[in-house]
């Protein structure tokens, strides 16, 4: 479209949309070339692999843009890609995810086999390890299939006969492959154009592959309040923000008057109405927009986008396909002895579960031989003191240590720590940047020994020792964090001892953490 008044003129770099510099495009003569001539012909692709999530509405608005210019765009469901990167996907389960993901999407596949062979002749391992390093599963000892995915994702612009591909800014490097090696096989250099990644709740990009990362498509309104409430959004911070980066990738290009709006009591500011992206960002990088409000406020309009999604997928039909291609696993029971049926189902995911004690450090020291490292002397209300190791050199004076009482928890497995067996973790409030942390307060009275625990979940006895492998604390630990007040909490239920609530200091909203994997330097981590 060479009509320089039409608001998605794709002979330019960035549209006159709201999707900003973030746009990104390789070749964009090539794409002049053939517009001059004809409509362009476009792919996108995605792998197969967990449920799509809500980060594909960034890719989605800008494929709208494409057709509306008149563009011929062909959606590819990469099953073979799938299992191939370090088999994400069951073989069994392709061709029902290729289906769950048709349903939501609409795509086409296709067959190049002997071209596959072709091109494993000319790239090296180097290349191809390189090509998918943002995108492929990257392990010590890679296998074969993953290193044939940046291919096969090259050979897709032939077989398909475009122009250009489109993707995340994470494909960069796949594009680049694509571009060196395809005329090698005697086809031609395509452009590519590029979108900005939404980030993940948990800092990084959104994965459909990681569970913690992303909200699914088929999120119910009340599992997106619980993955909202605990995504990471540091007051101040806008950077690696997941909630933020929605609405500046989706949100404001979707909004039909270009604003979003925050409503909230008047005590707290009252309903804001933000006309632009970069407003939004300096209201809560100055924290005169609170996490919570803008939370709320990104809860309703996520809502208003999932549900026309949210009612296709009631049908008996699609209820049965989302079973199928998503199977739950079902969870191994214990060996042969004591309950019928030798199975034991796993006990539900509550902090109940954490035994968690007050303490008090009778005495401190540097570890012998770790630079960062405490060693306590820690009385739990046991015949024994027992012996723990914090990571706190620098970040907290030994000084103060010395003779506080603190929150221990006291049922992770014993690890050594550079040659010392660390029996219990002192919990602490933490910021990341700039890098503070606080031993959690103990409220006046409490002895050594007095249990600690979350309101409503008082009742149950806790595991004897949490199994590393079920990861029962990392899964309990991301809903653990301080709220406005200071106060520790989980999932909104404040932690608490018989005589009153469990502060900090001075740290709001961050996380709460044991210490030792995450202060102590590379050098001391565990033996």
């Amino acid at each position: 479209n060479d009509d320089e008044e039409s608001p998605y003129t794709l002979t330019r770099c960035q549209y006159n949309n709201d999707s900003g510099d973030d746009f990104e495009t390789l070749g964009e003569d090539k794409i002049k070339a053939v517009l001059k001539e004809r409509d362009l012909k476009v792919y996108w692709g995605t792998a197969t692999t967990g449920k799509p999530h809500v980060g594909y509405f960034v890719p989605m608005c800008k494929i709208s843009d494409f057709l509306r210019a008149g563009c011929e765009v062909t959606i590819l469901f990469a099953d073979l890609h799938a299992y191939l990167d370090n088999m994400k996907a069951p073989w069994s389960l392709l061709a029902k995810r290729t289906e769950y993901y048709e349903h939501i999407i609409k795509a086409m596949l296709k067959e190049y086999t002997l071209d596959v062979y072709r091109l494993t002749s000319l790239v090296t391992e180097h290349d191809a390890r390189k090509a998918g390093a943002e995108v492929v599963k990257q392990v010590s000892s890679p296998l074969l299939s993953g290193l044939l995915y940046p291919g096969l994702q090259a050979l897709d612009e032939e077989y398909l006969k475009v122009d250009a591909q489109f993707g995340g800014v994470d494909q960069r490097k796949i594009f680049t492959f694509a571009k060196k090696y395809l005329p090698h096989l005697g086809y031609k250099e395509r452009s590519h154009l590029m979108n900005p990644m939404v980030p993940g709740l948990t800092g990084g990009k959104m994965s459909s592959s990681e569970e913690d990362s992303k909200i699914d498509l088929l999120d119910s309104a009340a599992q997106l309040k619980k993955k909202l409430k605990k995504a990471f959004c540091e007051p101040g911070n806008t950077a690696e923000n997941g909630v933020l980066g929605f609405c500046k990738s989706v949100l404001f290009p979707l909004s039909s008057t270009g604003e979003f709006v925050v409503e909230r009591p008047e005590e707290y500011g009252g309903r804001t109405v933000y006309k632009s992206y970069e407003e939004l960002e300096q209201a809560f990088a100055s924290q005169t927009l609170h996490p919570g409000d803008l939370k709320g406020a990104v809860e309703g309009y996520l809502n208003n986008l999932l549900q026309p999604i949210r009612k296709e997928f009631e049908s008996p039909a699609l209820k049965k396909l989302t079973s199928e291609a998503y199977p739950v696993e079902k969870k191994k029971g214990g060996g042969g002895g004591g309950a019928k049926g030798g199975n034991q189902p796993e006990p539900e995911l509550s902090p109940a579960r954490l035994d968690l004690r007050v303490g008090k450090i009778v005495s401190v020291g540097q570890h012998p031989d770790a630079e960062s490292l405490f060693v306590e002397s820690v009385d739990i209300g046991e015949p024994e003191p027992r012996t723990v190791v914090s990571g706190l050199v620098g970040l907290y004076p030994e000084e103060k240590l010395n003779g506080r009482l603190g929150i221990f928890l006291c049922n992770l497995k014993p690890v050594k720590m550079r040659g010392v067996l660390s029996t219990a973790m002192l919990m602490c409030a933490s910021r990341a940047d700039p890098r503070t942390v606080e031993p959690l307060n103990v409220p006046e009275g409490n002895l050594p020994g007095d249990r600690v625990f979350f309101e409503g979940h008082s009742e149950g006895k806790p595991d004897e020792q949490l199994n590393p492998k079920k990861k029962v604390w990392e899964k309990l630990a991301v809903d653990m964090q301080t709220n406005s007040k200071c106060v520790a909490e989980w999932q909104g239920s404040n932690m608490v001892t018989k005589l009153g609530t469990v502060t900090c200091d001075s740290l709001k909203s961050v996380e709460i953490i044991y210490n030792q994997s995450h202060f102590a330097s590379s050098k001391d981590v565990p033996d």
